[in-house]
């Protein structure tokens, strides 16, 4: 039996760095705050670009097995070579693919991620096979008997997927540790609330918090000020149903709250700073992960989380330089 199974998305990742973009500051527009810019129609030359691995559930795989956890990954890859790869380097991992899914007419999903000089990315993702991700009998027989289901961003007919997971949810059923992407924050919050009553861990950046709240009734008409107030959201998102909430905060730390006591703990100090893709996968995963091997400590799965992320953000790659642990 597994400790986790992942469900969402795995990718062939392309990215690269540039000292050419100009930061905006956009505060007018609350969802988007900061931008980056590049001059109109010109050539911008970059030094190479870096082959990897990402999706949501690939990276939250890989960190999870490195903590010794036996771990499933239910994602979907297309025929091509990217797929291949990428079942691979799961496999390569310590990640069970048993529960993969190939579809041979359709190519792997992949992202092109612009690195800036601070660390800090912008990605361009292509969902590609992942929208074509089925959970049908066997991989719910599966999910059925986990201890735990940590299900990343997903896309395609994600609502019916999620009806399905969340069936399974009961006295005895798994626990779910959700961190949502962009097709469900689009849905707004009448579409996953019902599930939020199931979840235990959700999990989202402060952006995706201030547009799940904005999206419900009660909250619409609140100004910016409420809303970019962590605490606050926090609060609301935990009347929405979840057991615990999480947001992270960026390079300022990641705040959780339990309904009882607000938990915060600021970024560890890193050696060094090369690139943030997948450090929201790492940090959910591993926090996710902690929870579990430290008996609901909340702080000591803080402590995991970031101290993982911090290890990531020194390498290049969503799933290079993370920590190990045995158990």
């Amino acid at each position: 039996m597994y400790d986790f199974i992942t469900v969402g998305g795995a990718t062939h990742d392309i990215s690269f760095l540039t000292d050419k973009g100009i930061l905006i500051n956009n505060h007018r527009d609350i969802l988007r705050q900061k931008l980056l810019g590049f001059e109109y129609g010109a050539k911008i030359k970059v030094d190479k670009f870096r082959y990897s691995f990402g999706g949501g559930a690939a990276n939250a795989a890989v960190a999870l097995a490195n903590f010794s956890l036996r771990v499933a990954c239910l994602a979907t890859v297309g025929g091509d070579e990217s797929g291949r790869l990428i079942l691979k380097n799961l496999h390569d991992k310590k990640v069970a693919t048993n529960l993969m899914s190939v579809v041979k007419s359709e190519g792997s999903g992949s992202s092109f991620i612009l690195i800036a000089p601070s660390g800090e990315r912008i990605i361009f993702a292509a969902r590609g096979a992942n929208r074509h991700l089925i959970i049908n009998t066997p991989q719910l027989t599966a999910l059925k008997k986990v201890k735990n289901i940590y299900i990343a961003s997903l896309s395609g007919d994600w609502l019916n997927n999620l009806k399905k997971i969340f069936s399974l949810v009961g006295s005895n059923g798994p626990k779910i540790y959700w961190n949502p992407g962009a097709s469900q924050y689009s849905g707004g919050l009448k579409k996953i609330a019902p599930f939020l009553k199931k979840t235990t861990v959700f999990a989202l950046n402060k952006d995706e918090a201030i547009e799940l709240v904005m999206s419900s009734q009660k909250h619409k008409h609140l100004n910016s000020s409420f809303l970019n107030n962590t605490d606050n959201l926090l609060r609301a998102i935990k009347e929405f149903g979840p057991e615990i909430v999480v947001i992270t905060l960026g390079s300022e730390g990641v705040k959780v709250y339990d309904g009882k006591k607000i938990y915060f703990h600021a970024v560890l100090k890193e050696k060094k700073r090369v690139d943030t893709t997948g450090v929201g996968d790492v940090f959910n995963s591993s926090f996710s992960a902690g929870l579990v091997l430290y008996q609901g400590d909340i702080n000591k799965a803080l402590h995991l989380g970031l101290k993982n992320t911090t290890a990531k953000i020194a390498h290049f790659g969503a799933q290079n330089g993370l920590i190990k642990l045995k158990k």
